[in-house]
């Protein structure tokens, strides 16, 4: 009889656990509806009360991913359903070397120094993420820095019940994205399983994903910023759903975010 590796074991006992929490959250904010940032539930635990508003740093955390962007000039991507258009290319990670060690400074807050623009098979947009919330002031026990962004999500996931915690996770289905949050989406050939929206750490361990920063919200259009992007920092226009929720994309099938509570 063959013994179950930890890996069978572990994803077992999470299935069990998610089947569980889902049947409790028949209690979770209905369905196209936008979330509290007072309470909620992630997988039937419940959230923690918010920190005290700090808005000049939400502002901050922006305001250094609108300069990185038009630090690379601006290059400009914008989405209807799954077509996809670039009306203005900026500048790439190995155009020279005033941008590949732009790079280089993304990957230092991840104790990557020796990494720059110019080591193109290297992803950087866990980097980039983690450089925006390192030189914004954001403290590390409050945003995990990572060249990988299931290393920070699982962190965020797993503290979502303290009190006070900055980002908490929340259902693509019931929740509209504002200024400040992150919206993160899953990368071939990784795929998140979710039962009700919601996954768990443990069952994000090792799965490639990729992370952008909403930066302004217009009606039912949402525009967000994120780094190796089309090779470089590169500001998205995405379409809302009628409730402003997002719409899932071929090339970004949504499928977590993060509410700055800030």
């Amino acid at each position: 009889m063959s013994i179950p590796s930890i890996a069978e074991c572990s994803l077992r006992v999470v299935w069990a656990a998610l089947i569980g929490l889902v049947l409790m959250s028949c209690t979770s904010p209905q369905e196209g509806a936008r979330t509290s940032r007072t309470d909620g539930i992630w997988a039937g635990r419940p959230i923690g009360a918010p920190p005290a508003p700090r808005p000049s740093l939400k502002r901050a955390i922006i305001a250094k991913a609108v300069q990185e962007w038009r630090y690379f000039d601006s290059q400009t991507i914008v989405f209807k359903g799954d077509e996809e258009s670039i009306p203005h290319v900026g500048h790439w990670e190995d155009d020279s070397q005033r941008y590949s060690r732009r790079v280089n400074n993304y990957w230092r807050a991840v104790d990557k120094p020796g990494l720059t623009g110019m080591d193109c098979d290297k992803p950087w947009s866990a980097a980039f993420i983690s450089w925006i919330m390192d030189s914004s002031g954001v403290p590390e026990s409050q945003f995990r820095r990572s060249q990988a962004h299931w290393t920070y999500l699982a962190s965020t996931i797993e503290n979502a019940s303290l009190p006070g915690r900055y980002f908490v996770p929340r259902r693509i289905s019931d929740y509209s994205p504002e200024p400040g949050d992150l919206i993160c989406a899953y990368r071939s050939p990784s795929r998140i399983v979710t039962i009700g929206g919601y996954t768990t750490a443990s069952m994000l361990y090792g799965v490639s994903a990729h992370c952008d920063l909403v930066v302004a919200k217009t009606g039912r259009t949402l525009e967000v910023i994120g780094g190796n992007v089309r090779n470089s920092v590169s500001r998205s226009s995405l379409e809302l759903d009628a409730q402003g929720r997002l719409q899932r994309l071929s090339r970004r099938p949504w499928f977590l975010i993060l509410d700055n509570r800030l």
